[in-house]
């Protein structure tokens, strides 16, 4: 890297109060991109004078102390061209948490220029019953970008990992008006309904496999929806649905903090799911251990999920009885830790010891391993070495 081209990257990372001293050491001025690249990060990370209300010319962005809505705007589109996604993703969360910028997520315009980001996925799901009317068709779409990124990670994998494991067909591809599966092509066809027909017109409809229909497995997946698991929250709600797609088997989601939901019904769409979490307050864990024990009708073929922090807010003592008790009955039992900052765990170390030592897998796992875990749990093979290779 040449010198001048050292020193310019100084100059930018030090702040515009630095200028003067970079001069006197025989650095050149600043190019109009420099500036205006000096411009976007001093909004941020400049002195308490900073804000979006300059021009992005020598100095900083200077001007009043409230940012209004063109400004932070402005910057947006400043910071898209300037820097990489990546890049742009970290100072949109700085911005957040730096200035308190939750206008980014309550102005349709300005949702609309963000960079599909998980943490601010996470902050628009749990401010979700804040936002404003004019803003609720943005912030979806917003959620929708994140949703289609991880869908694309994860849809094919999950399917071909549930046919592997039970080589069986998710809906037959020959048409049979008998075999019509009527509730299921209606739940995936909603959004298509014809205002002027008033009807559905279904772009694709599904049919019964009749050599799928018997032995489903029954998938439950039970979600901590407290304040701290966000990241978890979008990743399964997308799992959810992509297995609730799959006649081979059978998915209820069921959400809890200190009550329990179903939102089983939402699993037609992942955006839908996911804005029926209540994110924030307590746990009970026990309690929705104990609701999705009802749900079990044949414990050889449930596979029963727990997703959590494992920051149990009522009885930890029935919380473990009940998982042993799903697991005596013959369920299979896995409970998968929460994951934050692009998949780091964090638990409530002590309980996810006991429930290891009941025999019960109890591990974090990547998003994109969650595939080839579905299909060794569905084939009822060992997941010792897989929880070894990912960690605790």
């Amino acid at each position: 890297m040449a010198q001048q081209e050292q020193i310019t990257r100084w100059r930018l990372i030090l702040g515009s109060e630095t200028q003067k001293s970079f001069e006197g050491m025989g650095g050149a001025a600043l190019s109009a991109e420099d500036y205006l690249m000096d411009g976007a990060l001093s909004a941020i990370y400049g002195g308490p004078g900073e804000s979006f209300g300059g021009s992005g010319g020598p100095g900083g962005a200077g001007g009043g102390r409230n940012a209004s809505s063109p400004h932070i705007s402005r910057w947006l589109g400043d910071l898209r061209a300037l820097f990489d996604p990546e890049t742009v993703a970290v100072v949109q969360n700085d911005a957040i948490e730096r200035k308190g910028l939750k206008q980014l997520l309550f102005e349709p315009e300005l949702l609309e220029g963000l960079e599909p980001d998980l943490n601010l996925a996470s902050t628009l799901l749990m401010l979700k019953d804040q936002i404003p009317k004019k803003s609720k068709e943005s912030a979806r779409k917003f959620i929708r970008k994140i949703v289609e990124e991880i869908n694309k990670m994860l849809e094919n994998d999950v399917r071909r990992a549930v046919t592997a494991a039970l080589n069986k067909r998710a809906h037959s591809p020959l048409p049979s008006a008998s075999a019509i599966d009527f509730p299921y092509t209606i739940r995936r066809n909603l959004r298509n309904y014809n205002a002027e027909l008033k009807t559905i017109v279904p772009e694709r409809v599904w049919f019964f496999d009749r050599s799928s229909r018997m032995n489903h497995w029954h998938i439950i997946l039970d979600i901590d929806q407290s304040g701290s698991m966000g990241q978890s929250i979008i990743y399964s709600s997308v799992m959810a649905c992509v297995l609730a797609s799959l006649a081979a088997v059978r998915t209820s989601v069921v959400a809890f903090d200190t009550k329990v939901m179903d939102l089983t019904p939402l699993c037609a769409d992942p955006v839908d799911l996911l804005f029926g979490f209540q994110m924030g307050g307590g746990t009970d864990i026990a309690g929705s251990i104990a609701y999705c024990q009802s749900l079990v009708e044949s414990p050889s073929n449930t596979l029963f999920f727990l997703i959590s922090d494992l920051e149990e807010g009522g009885n930890r003592a029935a919380l473990l009885r009940r998982l042993e008790e799903l697991k005596g009955g013959g369920a299979t039992v896995i409970v998968l830790l929460a994951i934050a900052d692009g998949g780091k765990p964090y638990y409530d170390a002590q309980t996810a010891s006991r429930i290891a030592a009941m025999d019960i897998p109890c591990f974090a796992c990547a998003p994109d391993r969650l595939p080839e875990l579905l299909e060794r749990a569905l084939k009822g093979q060992s997941l010792e070495d897989f929880a070894k290779q990912k960690g605790k």
